[in-house]
């Protein structure tokens, strides 16, 4: 009786559970940490804050007609914080609070009042690319995603010295940056694959309710279209 062997298919699929292995071994996981040098988590809240430029933090705003939904802006005021953000994942357990490098997280927009956001109701707060958009090479990042499915990951930027800064990035290929707004000009967060506009951010926690309230309000005010 011949000896029997292994079928071709299945030697291939141990070689490639092997190769995806060796890969993940090699990705660094880390804790994304905020300005404080504390771990940011799923239950607070934080400001975003582009630190290549001397602006302030980020908002929404119209980027495209129809206005609804909202894109995502730097506003120019440095004092102006812009409106928090939380992160989180609804498949990852609710015991695990740290928000992890490498991982995909949901980015979701955090008005402290119904009044710091008055318009476009109908749409989620959480953070999407634009499948629908006509400039499909950098796709504007929009407000109005579905959970589960409009996913980020948290990067250390490796070249940046200085403090705990990071870049983000999307399922797709490509990273998120800025190009000129329609808006004023401000800078908008898109998703490209040009290194050059990439945005590089840290995070600021909120640690007063009431400040957040009115550094959203006062960031809307600037804009006659709110």
């Amino acid at each position: 009786m011949m000896p029997s062997f292994p079928s071709v298919s299945f030697l291939m699929t141990l070689m490639l559970a092997a190769a995806v292995c060796a890969q993940e071994k090699q990705v660094v996981r880390e804790v994304v940490k905020d300005t404080a040098g504390n771990a940011v988590q799923t239950y607070e809240q934080y400001f975003i804050q582009p630190v290549k430029s001397n602006g302030g933090g980020l908002i929404p705003l119209p980027v495209k007609v129809p206005l609804c939904p909202l894109g995502i802006n730097q506003v120019l005021r440095r004092d102006v914080p812009g409106l928090p953000v939380s992160f989180g994942n609804p498949y990852r357990p609710s015991v695990v609070h740290n928000v992890y490098t490498t991982e995909f997280v949901n980015i979701e927009l955090k008005p402290s009042s119904d009044n710091d956001w008055p318009v476009c109701k109908g749409f989620s707060n959480l953070w999407t690319v634009d499948g629908h958009s006509s400039a499909s090479d950098e796709p504007p990042i929009l407000v109005g995603g579905k959970p589960g499915h409009s996913y980020f990951k948290i990067e250390r930027d490796e070249h940046f010295v200085g403090g705990n800064v990071y870049k983000l990035s999307t399922i797709f290929d490509g990273i998120i940056g800025t190009v000129q707004g329609p808006l004023l000009g401000l800078p908008q967060l898109v998703l490209t694959n040009d290194t050059a506009k990439t945005l590089l951010v840290k995070f600021i926690k909120v640690e007063n309710a009431t400040t957040t309230s009115r550094a959203g309000k006062l960031a809307l005010r600037m804009f006659p279209l709110y």
